[in-house]
């Protein structure tokens, strides 16, 4: 099926549409969605407090703000990484980078709000995140939630809803207590349980009408369904797992682990997050650690999706808020830094082998195609098929853009 609309099929849309009173904008917003996605899943790594760019994604040997660690090449050619990610150096023949995103703002909360929902925060409504967005334009697939978040809360759905929430994972790979019927109580008593409790819920939000209540009575409806699912033993790892040796029996080994377990279960959304990497002193330490467990989980993560033949269809993204001070600091670290910083990607119809911008000569400042922080959730709405321009009317029947007016996709990503 041809996916584009010429002007003559738009017209006859549109009369078509006028009287069947659907606006002509609406419209020209399904043609926007008809995309053809090149992900059906997304696993996006948030590293929270500003990961240097210059000891990780973009090294620069010989020159004063190079720092500690030394270049290393790796397997997509011409493309040099730092030598504490050498497993991921294998991999990046499957990978992309951006060096070249650039922002004003140097300030945590505001830089990380911006880079998920690619909104500014305001007063008056929570913006979406990109997870969120994922599960309102991508349909669940089975019982298992669109968009799940592992190590730490996600960005809240805002006026997207409780039906585009993250399901929270705080202890990957071990049984979630809030799943299953306390110690004593039988399959059969506990049913009943719910059963009165569903009645109860029901009489009240018929009563009250409030959306609060829609959306507790949609959360336990959720939760019910997974409880009895089979495909709940997908969000357990076994201890003597042997994959977990490979990626690493640490938070973050676990954690990219139950991803890969997640997506090949039909799972949409899936965030991983990560912090410590607020770096004002002993930089070289810190990176070293990160490196040590980092390193081995997200190498084996991009092998084995690739072995497993979902790699193609699965976007793999590496992103935090900023990048840190080029020049190190009299107390060992590197300083805030919005100026010029890299994100990574593998997978999901990203070019292998691709750089996309560059920095300058030191790592200050974009030298070739700057990248907004707002263009990461665009790009990723782009890959899954998404019209990122989409107008969503919130519950005050205010307007609001998918992603803000002027994020663009980086195109040059993708094959």
């Amino acid at each position: 099926m041809n996916m584009d609309l010429n002007r003559r099929q738009l017209l006859q849309g549109a009369s078509l549409a006028t009287l069947m009173g659907m606006p002509i904008r609406n419209l020209l917003a399904q043609k926007g969605a008809l995309r053809t996605p090149t992900a059906d899943h997304v696993i996006l790594y948030r590293l929270g407090g500003g990961m240097t760019h210059i000891d990780t994604w973009d090294p620069k040997p010989g020159r004063p703000t190079a720092g500690p660690f030394n270049p290393i090449t790796t397997s997509a050619d011409g493309i040099q990484i730092s030598e504490i990610f050498p497993q991921v150096a294998r991999q990046m023949k499957h990978a992309a980078l951006i060096r070249s995103v650039t922002s004003p703002i140097a300030a945590h909360g505001l830089a990380s709000y911006l880079i998920q929902t690619s909104y500014t925060p305001n007063n008056n409504v929570i913006h979406p995140g990109v997870g969120s967005m994922a599960a309102h334009e991508r349909h669940q697939l089975g019982a298992l939630p669109a968009f799940v978040s592992i190590n730490g809360n996600a960005q809240k759905a805002g006026y997207l809803g409780q039906k585009c929430e993250a399901y929270y994972i705080g202890r990957p790979g071990e049984k979630d207590p809030y799943l299953s019927f306390p110690a004593g109580i039988s399959k059969i008593r506990g049913n009943k349980r719910i059963e009165i409790l569903e009645r109860m819920n029901k009489r009240k939000s018929n009563y009250f009408g409030a959306p609060e209540m829609k959306n507790v009575e949609s959360s336990i409806d959720d939760a019910v369904a997974l409880m009895q699912s089979p495909a709940l033993k997908s969000m357990e790892i076994d201890n003597d797992n042997p994959d977990l040796q490979r990626y690493g029996d640490t938070d973050f080994g676990r954690a990219s682990l139950l991803a890969r377990n997640l997506v090949e279960s039909g799972v949409r959304f899936v965030q991983v997050n990560r912090g410590g990497f607020d770096n004002h002193g002993g930089i070289e330490d810190a990176m070293i650690n990160h490196g040590e467990i980092m390193d081995p989980a997200l190498a084996s993560l991009i092998e084995d999706l690739n072995v497993r033949g979902m790699l193609d269809r699965t976007m793999v993204v590496m992103v935090s808020e900023f990048g840190r001070t080029p020049r190190v600091n009299t107390n060992a670290g590197r300083d805030h830094w919005s100026r010029v910083f890299s994100v990574f990607f593998a997978g999901g119809g990203v070019k292998p082998g691709t750089v996309v911008g560059a920095s300058d000569i030191d790592g200050m400042y974009p030298d070739s195609r700057p990248v907004k922080p707002q263009d990461i959730p665009a790009t990723i709405c782009h890959a899954l098929g998404a019209d990122w321009t989409k107008t969503v009317i919130t519950p005050q029947e205010r307007p609001f853009k998918l992603t803000q007016e002027g994020s663009d996709p980086v195109f040059e990503l993708f094959a």
